[in-house]
Protein backbone atom coordinates (compact mmCIF):
# COMPACT_ATOMS: atom_id res chain seq x y z
CA UNK A 1 0.00 0.00 0.00
CA UNK A 2 2.68 2.79 0.91
CA UNK A 3 4.41 1.47 -2.28
CA UNK A 4 1.56 2.26 -4.42
CA UNK A 5 1.28 5.78 -2.74
CA UNK A 6 4.73 6.67 -2.58
CA UNK A 7 5.45 9.45 -5.52
CA UNK A 8 2.29 11.43 -3.57
CA UNK A 9 2.94 10.56 0.03
CA UNK A 10 4.36 14.31 1.06
CA UNK A 11 1.98 16.01 -1.07
CA UNK A 12 -1.35 14.45 0.96
CA UNK A 13 0.48 14.65 4.32
CA UNK A 14 0.77 18.36 3.25
CA UNK A 15 -2.52 19.29 2.19
CA UNK A 16 -4.77 16.59 4.29
CA UNK A 17 -2.81 17.69 7.72
CA UNK A 18 -3.08 21.78 6.26
CA UNK A 19 0.54 21.38 6.90
CA UNK A 20 -0.02 21.47 10.75
CA UNK A 21 2.76 17.70 10.28
CA UNK A 22 5.47 20.09 10.06
CA UNK A 23 4.45 21.84 13.71
CA UNK A 24 4.70 18.45 14.86
CA UNK A 25 7.98 17.27 13.45
CA UNK A 26 9.86 20.84 15.16
CA UNK A 27 8.06 19.84 18.44
CA UNK A 28 9.70 16.22 17.96
CA UNK A 29 13.07 17.86 16.70
CA UNK A 30 12.80 19.88 20.37
CA UNK A 31 12.11 16.89 22.36
CA UNK A 32 15.62 15.30 21.42
CA UNK A 33 17.50 18.17 22.87
CA UNK A 34 20.79 19.08 21.84
CA UNK A 35 21.59 16.97 18.61
CA UNK A 36 25.28 18.27 17.34
CA UNK A 37 27.20 15.79 16.77
CA UNK A 38 24.97 12.64 18.12
CA UNK A 39 24.02 9.84 16.39
CA UNK A 40 19.82 9.04 15.24
CA UNK A 41 17.91 6.19 14.17
CA UNK A 42 14.75 6.75 12.58
CA UNK A 43 12.62 4.36 12.00
CA UNK A 44 9.49 4.03 9.42
CA UNK A 45 11.35 7.18 8.06
CA UNK A 46 9.05 7.35 4.80
CA UNK A 47 10.46 9.96 2.36
CA UNK A 48 12.73 11.19 5.03
CA UNK A 49 11.37 14.58 6.75
CA UNK A 50 11.97 13.68 10.23
CA UNK A 51 15.19 12.21 9.06
CA UNK A 52 16.62 15.09 7.62
CA UNK A 53 14.94 17.91 9.94
CA UNK A 54 16.89 15.89 12.98
CA UNK A 55 20.27 16.45 10.33
CA UNK A 56 19.30 20.13 9.89
CA UNK A 57 19.91 20.90 13.78
CA UNK A 58 23.46 18.62 13.51
CA UNK A 59 22.93 14.83 13.89
CA UNK A 60 24.13 12.11 12.05
CA UNK A 61 21.08 10.38 11.21
CA UNK A 62 20.15 6.60 10.01
CA UNK A 63 16.37 6.65 7.91
CA UNK A 64 15.22 3.52 7.90
CA UNK A 65 11.78 2.18 6.27
CA UNK A 66 10.22 -1.19 5.40
CA UNK A 67 8.96 0.05 1.98
CA UNK A 68 11.71 0.46 -0.89
CA UNK A 69 9.28 3.10 -2.98
CA UNK A 70 9.64 5.22 0.35
CA UNK A 71 13.32 5.07 0.97
CA UNK A 72 14.51 5.69 -2.76
CA UNK A 73 12.53 9.49 -2.61
CA UNK A 74 14.14 10.63 0.49
CA UNK A 75 17.65 11.08 -0.76
CA UNK A 76 16.06 13.21 -3.24
CA UNK A 77 15.70 16.12 -0.33
CA UNK A 78 18.86 16.27 0.39
CA UNK A 79 20.70 19.78 -0.39
CA UNK A 80 24.70 20.73 -0.72
CA UNK A 81 25.79 17.07 -1.64
CA UNK A 82 27.24 16.85 1.77
CA UNK A 83 24.99 14.84 4.24
CA UNK A 84 24.73 13.74 7.76
CA UNK A 85 21.76 11.54 6.26
CA UNK A 86 21.99 8.04 5.39
CA UNK A 87 18.83 5.89 3.91
CA UNK A 88 18.46 2.90 4.05
CA UNK A 89 15.35 -0.24 3.74
CA UNK A 90 15.05 -2.55 6.48
CA UNK A 91 12.19 -3.51 9.30
CA UNK A 92 11.25 -1.82 12.71
CA UNK A 93 11.07 -4.50 14.27
CA UNK A 94 14.63 -5.68 13.51
CA UNK A 95 16.74 -2.56 12.91
CA UNK A 96 20.00 -2.99 11.04
CA UNK A 97 21.66 -1.03 14.00
CA UNK A 98 23.76 -2.14 16.56
CA UNK A 99 22.57 -2.17 20.38
CA UNK A 100 22.82 0.91 22.07
CA UNK A 101 24.69 2.81 19.21
CA UNK A 102 22.53 5.68 19.06
CA UNK A 103 21.88 8.76 20.77
CA UNK A 104 18.24 8.93 20.26
CA UNK A 105 15.42 6.76 17.90
CA UNK A 106 12.67 8.19 16.68
CA UNK A 107 9.15 7.27 14.97
CA UNK A 108 7.30 9.81 13.22
CA UNK A 109 3.28 8.21 12.27
CA UNK A 110 4.77 4.58 11.88
CA UNK A 111 4.46 2.47 15.47
CA UNK A 112 1.46 2.14 14.47
CA UNK A 113 1.87 0.42 11.15
CA UNK A 114 3.54 -2.21 12.52
CA UNK A 115 2.85 -5.71 12.73
CA UNK A 116 3.69 -5.42 16.62
CA UNK A 117 4.17 -2.10 18.12
CA UNK A 118 5.17 -3.20 21.49
CA UNK A 119 8.03 -5.30 20.18
CA UNK A 120 9.26 -2.04 17.91
CA UNK A 121 9.22 -0.07 21.27
CA UNK A 122 11.29 -2.72 22.56
CA UNK A 123 13.73 -2.55 19.38
CA UNK A 124 14.46 1.48 19.32
CA UNK A 125 15.21 1.00 22.87
CA UNK A 126 17.73 -1.69 21.85
CA UNK A 127 19.45 0.52 19.99
CA UNK A 128 19.30 3.82 21.93
CA UNK A 129 22.74 4.17 24.82
CA UNK A 130 21.54 4.17 28.35
CA UNK A 131 20.71 8.07 28.79
CA UNK A 132 19.34 8.16 25.06
CA UNK A 133 15.89 8.67 24.43
CA UNK A 134 13.05 7.20 22.45
CA UNK A 135 10.71 9.60 20.59
CA UNK A 136 7.31 8.44 18.81
CA UNK A 137 4.78 11.34 17.08
CA UNK A 138 1.92 9.45 16.02
CA UNK A 139 -1.81 10.35 15.72
CA UNK A 140 -4.92 10.09 17.92
CA UNK A 141 -8.56 11.30 18.74
CA UNK A 142 -9.14 14.32 20.75
CA UNK A 143 -10.37 14.50 23.75
CA UNK A 144 -13.12 17.33 23.34
CA UNK A 145 -16.39 16.35 21.95
CA UNK A 146 -16.62 19.20 20.21
CA UNK A 147 -13.60 18.77 18.57
CA UNK A 148 -13.54 15.02 18.56
CA UNK A 149 -17.18 15.43 16.50
CA UNK A 150 -15.53 17.58 13.49
CA UNK A 151 -12.38 15.91 13.57
CA UNK A 152 -13.80 12.23 13.26
CA UNK A 153 -16.12 14.02 10.43
CA UNK A 154 -13.12 15.02 8.66
CA UNK A 155 -10.87 11.85 9.08
CA UNK A 156 -13.56 9.33 8.09
CA UNK A 157 -15.59 11.36 5.74
CA UNK A 158 -13.73 14.34 4.09
CA UNK A 159 -10.04 13.02 4.23
CA UNK A 160 -10.45 9.35 2.62
CA UNK A 161 -12.35 11.08 -0.34
CA UNK A 162 -9.73 13.52 -1.16
CA UNK A 163 -6.79 11.19 -0.24
CA UNK A 164 -8.18 8.99 -2.07
CA UNK A 165 -8.55 11.23 -5.08
CA UNK A 166 -5.39 12.61 -4.85
CA UNK A 167 -3.39 9.33 -4.89
CA UNK A 168 -5.09 6.91 -6.77
CA UNK A 169 -5.67 4.51 -4.24
CA UNK A 170 -8.80 5.19 -1.77
CA UNK A 171 -8.06 2.08 0.49
CA UNK A 172 -4.87 3.79 1.85
CA UNK A 173 -6.96 6.87 2.90
CA UNK A 174 -9.81 4.53 4.17
CA UNK A 175 -6.82 3.04 6.16
CA UNK A 176 -5.70 5.75 7.83
CA UNK A 177 -8.92 6.74 10.03
CA UNK A 178 -9.44 3.00 10.98
CA UNK A 179 -6.05 2.62 12.44
CA UNK A 180 -6.27 5.96 14.19
CA UNK A 181 -9.25 5.15 15.75
CA UNK A 182 -8.58 1.59 17.12
CA UNK A 183 -5.29 3.25 18.40
CA UNK A 184 -4.61 3.20 22.19
CA UNK A 185 -4.81 6.41 24.20
CA UNK A 186 -1.75 8.46 25.17
CA UNK A 187 -2.26 6.69 28.91
CA UNK A 188 -2.31 3.22 27.60
CA UNK A 189 0.34 3.66 25.34
CA UNK A 190 3.04 5.51 27.72
CA UNK A 191 2.48 2.54 29.81
CA UNK A 192 3.43 0.25 26.74
CA UNK A 193 6.76 2.65 26.81
CA UNK A 194 7.35 1.49 30.55
CA UNK A 195 6.51 -1.72 29.57
CA UNK A 196 9.67 -1.63 27.21
CA UNK A 197 11.63 -0.70 29.68
CA UNK A 198 12.09 2.90 29.47
CA UNK A 199 12.23 5.48 32.20
CA UNK A 200 10.92 8.98 32.52
CA UNK A 201 7.51 8.80 29.76
CA UNK A 202 5.69 10.93 28.98
CA UNK A 203 3.47 12.92 26.27
CA UNK A 204 2.21 15.76 25.14
CA UNK A 205 -0.40 16.75 23.34
CA UNK A 206 -0.64 18.58 19.99
CA UNK A 207 -3.12 20.65 18.27
CA UNK A 208 -6.23 19.60 20.50
CA UNK A 209 -4.99 15.74 20.88
CA UNK A 210 -5.11 15.09 16.87
CA UNK A 211 -1.50 13.72 17.71
CA UNK A 212 0.78 13.43 20.67
CA UNK A 213 4.37 13.34 21.29
CA UNK A 214 5.54 10.52 23.19
CA UNK A 215 9.01 10.05 25.11
CA UNK A 216 11.02 7.77 27.32
CA UNK A 217 14.32 7.08 28.13
CA UNK A 218 16.68 4.26 28.41
CA UNK A 219 18.06 3.29 31.70
CA UNK A 220 21.48 4.50 33.25
CA UNK A 221 23.47 6.92 32.80
CA UNK A 222 25.68 8.81 29.33
CA UNK A 223 23.93 9.83 26.19
CA UNK A 224 21.39 12.39 27.55
CA UNK A 225 22.45 16.05 26.88
CA UNK A 226 20.16 19.15 26.75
Amino acid sequence: MFARIAGRYDLLNRVLSLGIDRRWRTRTIAAAGELEGRIVVDACCGTGDLSLEFAKHGARVVGVDFTPEMVALAPTKLRGGRTTCVFATGDALRLPVRAASADVASVAFGVRNLADPRAGLVELARVVKPGGRVLVLEFSTPKSRVIGAAYGFYFTRVLPRIGGWLSGDAEAYRYLPRTVLAWPGPDEFRAWFEEAGLVECGYRSLSFGIAYLHWGRVPGRGASRG
